[in-house]
């Protein structure tokens, strides 16, 4: 950095000094790719997209299912009158899973490759097709608190020097379920001896992410002073196992039911819209490296700020878009 400085007091006249920032624009330009790298998936434009945050911007990613085939092409053009020498071309179509703990190292559970051009030179544009038929894609893309699970495809341009070219373009994977057949209501009775007894009932256990949660509190004693009850939605992510598990609990929901005191006997009601927030599947011991589950969590605060909850796990899953 002092040199830097030194060097800029230095110089003395206009001429020296576009000089001086010429040669310092033309180092900068030497890091720069040889050539640029786009990748066009094959019904990109006409297919349904997801915005989806990446380095504090947000971006429209095309969602596929599993057991799709995913195509296109990649064009490579290299900057003006320059060629582009290389060992290789080729795509990859990775499925990764990254946790924030180990971050930079990536697990693949999906990896399949695909040469496009042998050891040659690149004059001029150049564009290759590419298809991955009917490819396994049987976990959802998931970003969480500790951990990622994406997809993404890997053009990579092998050199002897100056390493390789690479480009990446994420998609995002959605699988759909069909409704259960057997979905039950959940009913519990829960309380303090002499103090608080409380039934609450669901219309379902397990929920689709546009679901309605129904049901009702029914007050059987109470002798003590409620000051409001709430209920939320909760998410609790597990990575890793044994030892090296880390558990992470969100609140991605809170619904005020009741505000003042119940009385024996009273009845509230439960109507709780999920369409609103931003839930994922229930995932249960994806490759052995993460699960995600989520629990109705019932809050009461009595007039001394003391709190009571009960919570219940529930079963998210998607509706398939022809149920």
């Amino acid at each position: 950095m002092n040199i830097l400085v030194a060097s800029l007091f230095l110089v003395s006249s206009s001429d020296d000094a576009n000089a001086f920032f010429y040669s310092q624009n033309y180092i900068i330009g030497a890091f720069k790719p040889a050539c640029s790298i786009t990748i066009s998936l094959a019904d990109g434009k006409s297919r349904k997209q997801v915005a989806l945050k990446e380095n504090g911007k947000t971006v429209l990613i095309p969602i596929f299912h599993n057991q799709e085939t995913i195509s296109g092409k990649i064009s490579i053009e290299p900057i003006s009158g320059k060629k582009v020498e290389h060992n290789g071309i080729k795509v990859e179509l990775l499925g990764q899973i990254e946790t924030y703990f180990d971050r930079g190292n990536f697990y693949d559970f999906t990896f399949l490759v695909r040469e496009l051009d042998i050891p040659g030179e690149i004059y001029e544009r150049k564009t290759f097709p590419f298809e991955f038929p009917t490819v396994e894609m049987p976990y959802e893309t998931y970003n969480g608190a500790n951990v990622r699970l994406r997809y993404v495809l890997k053009v990579s341009i092998s050199r002897n020097y100056g390493g390789s070219i690479v480009e990446y373009q994420d998609f995002v994977v959605r699988n759909c379920s069909p409704p259960p057949s057997i979905n039950n209501s959940i009913k519990m009775e829960v309380g303090i001896e002499d103090c608080l007894h409380i039934e609450f009932e669901y219309n379902k256990s397990k929920y689709h992410l546009k679901d309605v949660i129904v049901g009702k509190i029914y007050f059987l004693l109470v002798r003590i002073k409620i000051k409001n009850m709430d209920l939320e939605i909760r998410r609790r992510e597990s990575t890793g196992s044994g030892t090296n598990t880390h558990v992470e609990t969100e609140t991605l929901a809170k619904f005020e039911l009741m505000d003042g005191a119940p009385v024996r006997g009273e009845s509230i009601p439960v109507r709780l819209f999920l369409s609103p927030y931003e839930l994922a599947p229930t995932y249960l011991n994806i490759n052995n490296k993460f699960s995600v589950k989520y629990y109705l969590n019932l809050v009461l605060v009595d007039e001394e700020d003391r709190r009571y909850f009960k919570q219940q796990e529930i079963t998210m899953y998607r509706l398939s878009e022809t149920s």
